[in-house]
């Protein structure tokens, strides 16, 4: 990892509520963290833990409660594009070719170039993801996969000072997934855009990161470890799986994560031993809900 003395992207203090009719509920709560330029960093936890309301509160998409975001030097009071964002699914519009879909956001940002200079843009990040002969057809037309590369050719082409990616390649097949990770470490390393990526993958978060900030079970997750992956780059799948570090790199966050399930699991076995009323105590659905609570949870790998 490159040092810099002052942060990229400073997240202080960074807090998320929302009001319900039960009162407020806390998502996250004192989140702490520094980026800095040209790292890649990835978020890791527990589904419900936040991640994603991290990324979405960093993308200006979600208000912040509490606390500040500072990105290079200004502070994040909404959506801008120097953040360029890439979603799970990848919301494009189904009745546009994934080239106009693409020249959106080109059109956008590149609004004082020519007509000329915006469509080479929009032609060479497709080419660059894969999409050179399909870059006219429908995005309804598209595979998941083809969809997900437009995605991320929309978010490069924007030429984002940041990349905010939210489990991008969590609704592909594995194989598509492998081709995915390396099309956007084959684009990032060319200028290493800093960027923030949500995995719920260990081996993902350790084969692209920089550093994976692993984010404790909500409610008011906080920043529970950060692991620096000291990896060179660039970098190769089957290399670093040869290495010693990779393994420990991945007993370590996997560790963390069960150790957060473990701790899940005994507030709620804490929370079935408080007495209750008759009426709810003797319920088949009460019994049920303690029975499958105390299941022992499988953490995937």
């Amino acid at each position: 990892m490159t040092e810099y003395k002052k942060p990229f992207l400073e997240l202080s203090q960074m807090r998320k509520v929302y009001e319900t009719p039960k009162g407020p509920a806390v998502i996250l709560d004192d989140f702490n963290l520094k980026v800095y330029k040209g790292e890649f960093i990835t978020f890791i936890g527990h589904s419900g833990c936040g991640k994603s309301t991290a990324l979405t509160m960093i993308a200006g998409l979600n208000s912040i409660s509490g606390g500040v975001a500072i990105l290079d030097g200004k502070e994040i009071t909404g959506p801008a594009p120097d953040r360029g964002v890439v979603f799970q699914s990848p919301c494009l519009l189904p009745w546009m070719t994934a080239y106009d879909n693409v020249m959106l956001g080109a059109k956008q940002v590149y609004f004082h170039g020519t007509r000329q200079q915006r469509r080479e843009i929009v032609e060479y990040f497709l080419t660059q993801v894969g999409l050179k002969d399909a870059m006219h057809k429908r995005a309804a037309d598209l595979s998941q996969g083809m969809r997900q590369r437009c995605g991320i050719a929309r978010a490069f082409a924007l030429n984002p000072k940041m990349l905010l990616l939210d489990e991008p390649f969590g609704m592909l097949d594995q194989l598509t997934k492998y081709e995915l990770q390396e099309v956007l470490i084959d684009l990032w390393s060319r200028d290493q855009k800093t960027a923030v990526m949500v995995t719920h993958d260990v081996d993902e978060a350790i084969y692209l990161s920089d550093r994976v900030v692993m984010l404790t079970n909500g409610p008011a997750a906080k920043v529970g470890d950060v692991l620096e992956i000291d990896f060179e780059r660039p970098r190769s799948r089957l290399s670093i799986m040869k290495e010693k570090r990779y393994y420990e790199y991945r007993e370590h966050l996997i560790s963390f994560l069960e150790n957060c399930e473990s701790e899940k699991a005994n507030i709620a076995r804490k929370s079935n031993s408080e007495p209750s009323s008759p009426r709810q105590g003797g319920s088949f659905f009460n019994r049920i809900t303690r029975r499958n609570r105390e299941k022992p949870v499988a953490v995937n790998a």
